[in-house]
This record gives structure tokens, C-alpha cells and sequence, in this order.
């Protein structure tokens, strides 16, 4: 990779640090799962900064607490809550047909991470339909907002994980191999990136951009309940390595934000990020950098004709 984007911001920046002085008024955002974890701070940023941010939530309690936060902390009134759960393609239908108007800023942060094997209604894996296939189904529904509002940017939060695992085309949903709950998350995270990789190409003409990112290893949040001893998991897949620098979410954060907001990034789409700057190759053992098979347009016009299907053989219709 030649001419990696880079900004002023680092590992140790915070969300309000590469928002500072950045004028938000009259955009719309959407962060999913913005109730906890870098999603709160994501919001917040989004907020601080002047735009109507949507908490797209599965606990919709939890995401009125936050809002009330929020918006006593920025001062801005405009925050609501909208109950969608990714594991449910009605619910993201619901969603999507729910919206009116224009969005300027799409940020696909919601996550599950390394749970014990579980399927949807649909027989679907639960890390990949939640990490990837609700995102999929939420971003191309709302693909119309998103080109109305000109220049809009979709967001999505990957992780290192996925050097641990391409997506397997012949065996998605572990119907056949045994199920390994990080080869699923990896695999999930690889779809994040090859998303962003194909909707760059395909709404390049829409103007709207899409980035994928790493945001760290993130002191305690709601992503790591599954894991609790993590002994037994291969030292490869091992969430506390100490390789990376664990971050405060405020900092977890900050890539999310900059992608989102940030003038230094204007334009910039179907690249992978992490301490907010894009990312080179991903280079054994250190777990930084972005696997080829992530980037790959072949693999990634692939995944996008396979969720389209799967979507469609759920039989939701918006």
C-alpha cells in the first residue's frame, strides 16, 4: 500500500480531540448500538460537535439514559433513540422504512463478539447476521438517505481480529466445520472491511464514502461478556495480549469519529484504518494492519452478491 492517509491524531487521541472545532450543525447521524461501550462516545462526539445523532438501540431504556447523558453533557437537544436489532432483518426493515429524510453520517459500531454457537430464526451465525449481514441489510436500506444528503460517510467498526479469519464462501454460517467462536468473529470482521471495500466502489457515483477501522483493544465494555476466561482460547485470538496498548473508550472512539467527521478525511473511501491513520499490511506476528484478503475487490463484490441473496432468502422486504 503507497500514499496511506495520515492525520495528526494517534493511538492515545480521544473522540473530542479529532472532533475539536468541527461543525456538525444540520448533519444527521446514526450510530448503532450507542447505548455502551465506544458507542456512547462516538455519539457524544457526534452531539458535541452539533448533529442530530440517532442511538439505534436493542434496549431502548438503556438508550434513553443515554441520550438524557448526552445531551445534559452537550448541551444538544437533538438525540433520540430507535430500537433496531440486527439480529432481526424485520427490525432493521422497520428501521430503515422508519427514516425520513436525508443521513449524513452512518456509523455501523454494534458488535457481539466470540459468544457460544447461536443462530438467528433465518439459521444464520450469530457474530456474522450481527456484525455484518443487520449492518448490510441497515446501510443498503438506508442507501437513499444516505445519497440525498450528499457527501454522507458510512462508518464501520471492524477489528485486528480479522486477521484471524477470511470469510469462508463455501461455509458461512459453520453448517458443516466445527464451530470456533473467534474464527466467526474474525470472519465477521472481515466482512466490515470487505463492505466498506464494495460500497466505495458501488456509491462512489452517490458520493457517499465508506471506511472501515480498528478501534484498539477497549478497556471493559459490553463487547467482551462472552469471553469470561479466556485461557482456553488459542493464544492467537487472545483479547489481552499485550502486542496492542489497551484504550480508554474515549480513545477506542476516536477512529470512529474521525471517519465520521473529520475534514482531514474528506473524500477518502474503501480504506482501513486504526489509531487514525489508515493502516498498512497487515505483517505476522504483530496483530496491526489489515489483511490483503480484506481489501480484496474480488472477495468483496463476492460477499456483497452473497448478502444480497441471503437477505432475500430471508424473505424481508422493506
Amino acid at each position: 500500500m503507497s500514499n496511506l492517509v495520515t492525520t495528526p491524531f494517534g493511538a492515545q487521541s480521544t473522540a473530542a480531540e479529532v472532533v475539536d472545532g468541527v461543525n456538525l450543525d444540520g448533519k444527521r447521524a446514526v450510530v448503532t448500538g450507542g447505548a455502551s461501550g465506544i458507542g456512547v462516545e462516538t455519539a457524544r462526539a457526534l452531539a458535541g460537535a452539533g448533529a442530530e445523532v440517532t442511538l439505534a438501540v436493542r434496549d431502548t431504556a438503556a438508550g434513553g439514559r443515554t441520550a438524557e447523558d448526552i445531551i445534559a453533557g452537550t448541551g444538544n437537544k437533538n438525540v433520540q433513540v430507535a430500537r433496531l436489532d440486527l439480529t432481526d432483518q424485520a427490525s432493521v426493515a422497520a428501521f430503515v422504512a422508519a427514516w425520513t429524510g436525508p443521513l449524513h453520517i452512518l456509523v455501523n459500531n454494534a458488535g457481539v463478539m466470540a459468544p457460544p454457537e447461536t443462530r438467528t430464526t433465518e439459521g444464520w451465525e450469530l457474530q456474522f447476521a450481527t456484525n455484518h449481514l443487520g449492518h448490510f441489510a441497515l446501510a443498503t436500506g438506508l442507501h437513499d438517505a444516505l445519497a440525498a444528503a450528499g457527501n454522507a460517510r458510512v462508518v464501520s467498526v471492524s477489528s485486528v481480529g480479522h486477521v484471524n479469519g477470511d470469510v469462508d464462501f463455501d461455509d458461512i454460517h459453520f453448517e458443516h466445520r466445527p464451530y470456533d467462536p473467534w474464527l466467526a468473529y474474525g470472519q465477521s470482521k472481515t466482512a466490515n472491511v470487505l463492505f466498506a471495500v464494495e460500497a466505495a466502489k458501488r456509491w462512489a457515483p452517490d458520493r457517499i464514502t465508506a471506511n472501515a477501522l480498528n478501534p484498539g483493544r477497549i478497556t471493559a465494555t459490553n463487547l467482551s461478556r462472552y469471553i469470561g476466561d479466556i485461557s482456553a482460547a488459542p493464544t492467537s485470538f487472545d483479547p489481552k495480549s499485550t502486542d496492542v496498548s489497551w484504550k480508554t473508550v474515549e480513545q477506542g472512539a476516536a477512529t470512529s469519529v474521525l471517519l465520521a467527521a473529520s475534514p482531514l478525511v474528506e473524500g477518502v473511501t474503501g480504506r482501513y484504518f486504526e489509531d487514525c491513520n489508515e493502516a498498512g499490511p497487515y505483517q505476522p506476528p504483530v496483530r496491526r494492519g489489515v489483511a490483503s484478503y480484506a481489501v480484496d475487490p474480488g472477495r468483496a463484490a463476492r460477499l456483497w452478491q452473497a448478502s444480497v441473496d441471503m437477505i432475500i432468502k430471508a424473505g424481508v422486504t422493506r
